[in-house]
């Protein structure tokens, strides 16, 4: 006779049922952690009041982030190399006076924090912990004394350099092309001066966007664990910014922490593909619209709500992005992983991961997939916060 499917079934259904109902809760107790959001450079600087409701302008606005039960947001303090000596570091300085002024004028919402200590405060009293990282080490223009200024600005982090390479790091963009600093690849001198500083500042070495020989000179130089603030895995999506299993396991090493970036072309290598078939189909369209002043981020949006069958399958599902967090439980352990969503640096992200707002259903879907609370909360916000108390100084060098 064969054996009744019936309990099984039921046992889903109470399994999914009882995810559904604690998900929120696990959630909400847990510190949430996004280090990388690119709102100051792309939005605020354009313009935009982030306490204005911002939606289907931008990922993000402060209300949306308490919606999704935001505790601490590194906002990403970005230009890219157009901006040369002179003018890197100044706007640099300009994003961080803007941040101020914000916090300023949300007291009862937002916090400044530099230290761990500072930031377990203001989530105790229920404000989101503000802190700034800088996206690519042309920001400080060659100039140590520039570092730390930003440091003492409150800088937490550098991502040693953006897609650019700087005159002392190769990018990743570079190093796949074949090229570096004059003809060079990985850190120079003065590149593992760079890296040695921020270990003694409590300045987290970042590794996104940097080249494999940068990456690995780096994490030979330095003594504390580093941070990849915004990358997936490149063997799910074999895409030059993502990371390969080497390095992930490195990382693990390390004891650091590799944050998963939410834009869907390092998730899922048929994104672009789709995407590219979509816009040829439709161009005519959205040259239209293009022409009539709608802007770059609502054009996707727009041509999207015209065509919702077809462009429901053109974006990967939130399972894409839990598939890369599972690869790097994997290969590097579970104290290894967290958040990097780039949210207002993308121009898309899994299905319903549409803002700021949606964060509980990355949580959901752990859930789901058999995490505990506990390493969920090293995922959402524990594993990041490990790696910052670990590169607190002793005492600040002096120069």
């Amino acid at each position: 006779m064969k054996p009744s499917l019936l309990p099984l079934a039921v046992l889903s259904l109470s399994f999914l049922a009882s995810c559904s109902s604690s998900y929120q809760a696990i959630h909400q107790k847990a510190i949430l952690v996004d280090t990388h959001n690119d709102v100051l450079s792309q939005v605020v600087m354009e313009g935009q009041s982030m306490e204005q409701d911002l939606t289907g302008k931008a990922h993000t606005d402060l209300a949306r982030m308490k919606k999704g039960g935001m505790d601490v947001q590194v906002f990403a303090v970005f230009c890219d190399e157009t901006y040369g000596p002179g003018r890197a570091f100044k706007f640099a300085n300009q994003q961080i006076d803007t941040l101020e002024a914000i916090v300023h004028r949300n007291p009862d919402k937002l916090a400044l924090v530099t230290s761990p200590a500072q930031m377990r405060e203001a989530v105790k009293a229920k404000k989101i912990a503000a802190l700034t990282g800088v996206e690519g080490g042309h920001m400080m223009e060659d100039k140590l004394e520039n570092l730390d200024l930003l440091y003492r600005r409150g800088v937490r982090y550098l991502t040693l350099t953006w897609n650019n390479s700087t005159s002392w790091a190769s990018s990743a963009a570079d190093e796949t092309k074949g090229s570096g600093f004059n003809g060079k690849k990985g850190l120079n001198d003065f590149g593992k001066q760079v890296v040695k500083r921020m270990n003694d500042l409590g300045m987290l070495v970042d590794l996104s966007h940097v080249g494999e020989v940068s990456f690995y000179d780096a994490l030979a130089t330095s003594t504390k664990p580093v941070l990849v603030s915004h990358s997936c895995a490149a063997a799910l999506c074999p895409h030059p910014r993502n990371l390969t299993d080497d390095q992930i396991k490195a990382i693990g090493k390390n004891g650091g922490v590799i944050h998963v970036n939410f834009f869907s072309e390092f998730l899922d290598s048929a994104y672009t593909t789709r995407i590219k078939a979509f816009i040829a189909k439709h161009e005519p369209e959205i040259k239209q619209l293009h022409d009539s002043g709608v802007k770059d981020m609502d054009l996707r949006k727009t041509i999207f709500q015209r065509y919702p069958e077809e462009s429901s399958t053109i974006e990967p599902p939130i399972g894409a992005l839990l598939d890369h967090i599972d690869h790097i439980v994997k290969l590097a352990g579970i104290d290894h992983v967290g958040l990097g969503s780039d949210y207002d640096g993308i121009s898309s992200a899994p299905i319903g991961l549409h803002d700021v707002s949606t964060y509980p259903l990355i949580t959901k879907g752990l859930l789901e997939r058999g995490y505990s609370k506990q390493d969920i909360g090293k995922i959402l916000g524990g594993n990041f916060i490990r790696v910052w108390e670990a590169n607190e100084p002793k005492s600040v060098a002096k120069n």
